[in-house]
């Protein structure tokens, strides 16, 4: 089952009661917190603040959007992110796999990577969560073969993904990224940007999306499509999105 949510650092300069009723009243069903502004890493008082308005406005907690980056300086120990997640009620803490990408990161930096998600695993799984991967650029989740193959190298049973389909590749591409994480896979991020990243109506990339839910619902799992920005970081751009969204969900949900 597909079900349709935010992601709040898409409205970095909304106050949480703000996200909350946007998202409320455009019928989605979660939030993705982000630790920079809404909920910042180790204030267990603000997320417990912020998980009590979720739960008031009938929505839940799909994540906590950690900042924190395996195997670099953090301004803040893992362990807040966790104390954060834990208040919050998020299932899932979403790192960054590091700070380079596959290219540039040699056999020492990814064992780093390595080592710290296994550590990070263990801490999340002790606390009853999961930890999972930003699919990203400029991490080693950058393609497709670095993302299975540092997922497969930590093997731990408290890792997972996020997938998002990464920008200047064609959709055949993005999709064998998808098919190969999908075992591992807890949420998606869903926008629709240009190979110049700008930003467009998240309608006008239905041809690819309709392609990357369907597959996304065959898991057997429940999953959270998680809107990640808008065109002007508009709401009403962010309402108009949502109703595209939400017809292809129950598309793919059948």
């Amino acid at each position: 089952m597909l079900n349709g949510g935010l992601v709040s650092i898409s409205f970095r300069e909304l106050p949480p009661e703000e996200i909350v009723s946007l998202t409320a009243g455009a019928r989605l069903s979660c939030i993705e917190w982000g630790g920079d502004v809404h909920c910042p890493h180790g204030d267990v008082r603000r997320a417990g603040e912020v998980a009590a308005l979720t739960a008031g406005a009938g929505l839940r907690t799909s994540a906590y959007g950690s900042y924190y980056r395996l195997a670099e300086e953090n301004e803040f120990g893992f362990e807040d992110v966790v104390a954060s997640a834990k208040a919050l009620g998020a299932p899932t803490i979403r790192v960054w796999a590091g700070r380079r990408g596959s290219a540039e990161a040699d056999a020492g930096y990814r064992e780093r990577v390595v080592a710290e998600s296994r550590r990070c695993a263990d801490i999340a799984a002790r606390a009853g969560l999961t930890l999972s991967y930003e699919y990203h650029g400029n991490t080693l989740t950058d393609t497709n073969e670095s993302a299975l193959t540092l997922i497969r190298e930590v093997d731990h049973e408290a890792l997972r993904s996020f997938w998002q389909p990464p920008n200047g590749r064609d959709t055949e591409y993005r999709l064998e990224g998808l098919k190969a994480v999908k075992p591992w896979m807890t949420n998606v991020h869903i926008f629709t940007w240009d190979d110049e990243n700008r930003r467009l109506p998240l309608a006008d990339g239905e041809e690819w999306w309709t392609r990357f839910l369907a597959e996304a619902a065959t898991t057997g799992r429940d999953h959270d499509v998680l809107m990640e920005f808008v065109a002007d970081d508009d709401p009403d751009n962010f309402r108009r999105d949502a109703e595209a969204l939400k017809a292809w969900l129950d598309r793919a949900n059948g």
